[in-house]
């Protein structure tokens, strides 16, 4: 149990259905000090609520309160956190998550409450650490670098030819599976997903789809991906890519996710597609591959 808040009672194992919540993106400020209020993070079961850190945290040192017991997902990224209750918290109830940044500075730790709330759920929630110190921005300057000369070479290596060379282009068990993408009820990222195809081979696998982004939105360019299978079995994402830099207002372009092949035969997958800047996600159904 965390002793950095936390008031309130434990949730009983049967909670009373709720209504459909309002997903919401927004942005929090961590405290710089010890009566400072602690950010609540509105949760709920069956939504993954995304904690995206303006600097990068210490996976090893995250404390989240009841964490064997409470929750379904619990994923730490070097500046990201996803989580998914399976008990929701109570009237009242609290559950504290604190985690280390790597980088030295003030605040030396992001504190954060979840909660519970009857209309409301946090779907992104941008944690921002302030002030943020001239290392700070170099060594994430530098992080940004090193992720695009990494990007280079894999864009490099991803092409037809060289996927024959590596011995990964093969004619045994090679799969393709159509599929309409179906963006998941209540998003509202203003990008409509359409017609896929799943490939999976012996050595890979990729979805390869459509993504339209609706007239009247801001440019819009694919950031990262999670694939998990409608049982919650998760995917390996080796890299996202796109057709152009980015969609304007109105365009569309083909999105392609590469893979590792998946360990079980399970067909149909739930894809959370989230653009560069971490803001806008399309979380997509009935991925099938």
């Amino acid at each position: 149990m965390l002793a950095l808040l936390l008031t309130g009672s434990t949730a009983a194992a049967q909670q009373p259905q709720l209504p459909a919540r309002e997903q919401q993106q927004r942005q929090v400020v961590v405290p710089s000090g010890p009566n400072d209020p602690v950010p609540e993070v509105r949760v709920a079961a069956k939504v993954t609520t995304w904690l995206r850190f303006n600097a990068p945290i210490d996976k090893a040192s995250l404390e989240v309160e009841g964490r064997a017991t409470r929750f379904k997902l619990v994923d730490p990224g070097e500046y990201t956190l996803a989580l998914e209750v399976a008990v929701e918290p109570g009237p009242g109830e609290k559950l504290g998550v604190r985690v280390r940044y790597k980088e030295a500075g003030s605040p030396a730790y992001a504190t954060l409450a979840l909660v519970s709330h009857p209309t409301w759920v946090d779907k992104e929630l941008e944690v921002v650490r302030r002030p943020r110190t001239v290392e700070a921005l170099e060594a994430r300057l530098a992080h940004v670098e090193a992720e695009l000369v990494a990007l280079k070479a894999q864009c490099a290596r991803s092409g037809l030819p060289n996927l024959a060379f590596s011995g990964l282009l093969d004619s045994k068990n090679v799969r393709a599976r159509p599929f309409w993408g179906k963006a998941a009820p209540g998003h509202k990222s203003g990008l409509v997903p359409g017609k896929g195809i799943g490939y999976r081979a012996t050595h890979w696998g990729m979805v390869v789809f459509r993504v339209r982004n609706l007239p009247g939105q801001s440019a819009w360019a694919p950031g990262t991906a999670r694939l998990t299978s409608t049982k919650g079995t998760s995917v390996k994402v080796l890299s996202v890519h796109m057709e152009k830099p980015q969609l304007e207002a109105g365009e569309s372009a083909l999105v392609a996710v590469l893979v590792e092949p998946p360990v079980s035969t399970e067909r149909l997958f739930q894809l959370e597609l989230v653009d560069a800047e971490g803001g806008r996600l399309l979380p997509m159904t009935e991925v099938e591959f």
